[in-house]
């Protein structure tokens, strides 16, 4: 494959970069989410191509896209972090720098294709956009952040398949439990929008979703409150899980990471200001 030249045709010189994402930050299920600074990459390259089934290459047929594609993720799959969002928002965009499309005109577009793959728009949207998004009817927003914010993310040596965390959830909810939501849903936005991390605590309480998934997750439960226990301003089921992720000071990070037990792995990141950017192969 010649790289930095046009390949039948079609471009095949870019790389493709999104960020992984945490979402649902407790009381905004399916409707707030944040990106992680770890990446994963697509490229077009037919040494070491990605299978047909892999979401990222699902994504990027979908997309019209041609030819093979490699995937190289720096976070784990199936823990909360927002893999098949990021790996779909990566094949749609590759598929469209292929075909020379412009990626910022395109985002909306990508957005709904994404979204309709993933079946949620949080992770999409996260990976998408960069910073910390709503998303609603298909529309995302970034919430600006006027303070420095970290995340530490706890991450055990299991998987949780996001159907299976789905199942886990109830047809139905009352009418106290959803207002409870909705109010600290708004809460959650508007604290984070006006750096009022006093508040934080409080805007990440749940009563949809969490409750049922961490009665299965006990060790999660454990890191959630010791993150708490140790200072963070707020944490966490991140997605469907098992990770955590709670928000903390900068300064306070690797106090709360210390905190955290110690049969899981630990890393603080920052939030990724950028969501999904192309480059060329040499670094352009």
């Amino acid at each position: 494959m010649r790289r930095g030249s046009q390949f039948g045709g079609l471009r095949d010189d870019w790389v493709v970069r999104v960020p992984a994402s945490s979402a649902n930050l407790g009381s905004a299920f399916d409707a707030v989410a944040l990106a992680l600074d770890v990446h994963l990459e697509v490229t077009a390259d037919a040494d070491d191509p990605a299978p047909e089934t892999h979401p990222a290459v699902r994504a990027f047929r979908q997309g019209g896209g041609v030819g093979p594609i490699a995937v190289r993720v720096r976070f784990p799959g199936g823990r909360g972090l927002g893999f098949s969002g990021a790996a779909r928002v990566g094949g749609l965009v590759a598929a469209c720098v292929q075909q020379e499309g412009s990626l910022r005109e395109s985002r909306p577009t990508i957005l709904r294709a994404a979204g309709e793959l993933e079946g949620h728009f949080d992770n999409v949207a996260a990976s998408l956009y960069g910073g910390v998004v709503a998303v609603a009817g298909g529309r995302a927003v970034r919430i600006p952040l006027p303070r420095d914010l970290a995340v530490v993310v706890w991450t055990p040596d299991r998987e949780t398949p996001t159907p299976s965390a789905r199942r886990l959830l109830p047809d139905q909810v009352t009418f106290e439990d959803a207002a409870f939501n909705i109010g600290r849903t708004a809460l959650l936005v508007a604290a984070l929008a006006a750096g009022d991390v006093g508040a934080l605590r409080i805007a990440t309480e749940d009563r949809l979703h969490q409750g049922r998934r961490l009665a299965r997750a006990h060790d999660t439960r454990h890191a959630i409150e010791a993150a708490l226990a140790a200072g963070a301003f707020a944490a966490w089921l991140s997605g469907s899980g098992p990770s955590a992720a709670a928000l903390v000071d900068p300064a306070c990070a690797a106090e709360v990471a210390a905190a955290l037990p110690g049969d899981g792995r630990t890393r603080v990141l920052a939030i990724a200001d950028l969501g999904a950017t192309v480059a060329t192969r040499d670094g352009s």
